[in-house]
């Protein structure tokens, strides 16, 4: 929410809605103007729900998305999987998932974030007011 109110570009998507753009987008242009114009063209790019498993073909469209993004503009994922789970995720290739996060955590903050879940506080006040 910061990143808008200063005025930055953002764009957000689940993994599985983005790789979905992806495959549409690779329809329509060379995969070298597309991830350029659409992809880089934003300052910060939110990725929700790593975690999704996607196909070969989807996870290395994922790595060159990181690719041309690195250095270039900043990604934010989110995830509740591990870093020793991104292989399994990214479709059992493990030369890929180390490629994505040899790029991905290059200058990158690491906020591991532990305890009970944010979405389920208010569940959690309503139960404990009911008893």
């Amino acid at each position: 929410m910061k990143a808008v109110e200063y005025g930055f570009g953002v764009m957000f998507y689940r993994l599985e809605e983005l790789l979905a753009a992806l495959r549409r987008d690779a329809d329509l242009a060379p995969a070298r103007l597309r991830v350029s114009k659409k992809y880089l063209s934003t300052t910060l790019l939110i990725i929700d729900e790593v975690g999704f498993e996607p196909t070969r073909q989807e996870a290395s469209q994922f790595f060159r998305l990181v690719s041309y993004r690195h250095q270039r503009g900043s990604i934010l994922i989110t995830t509740n999987k591990g870093i020793r789970d991104w292989p399994m995720i990214l479709a059992g290739d493990k030369v890929l998932a180390t490629a994505i996060l040899d790029r991905l955590l290059h200058n990158s903050h690491f906020p591991g974030i532990t305890g009970r879940s944010y979405r389920l506080r208010d569940l959690e006040r309503m139960v404990v007011q009911q008893t």
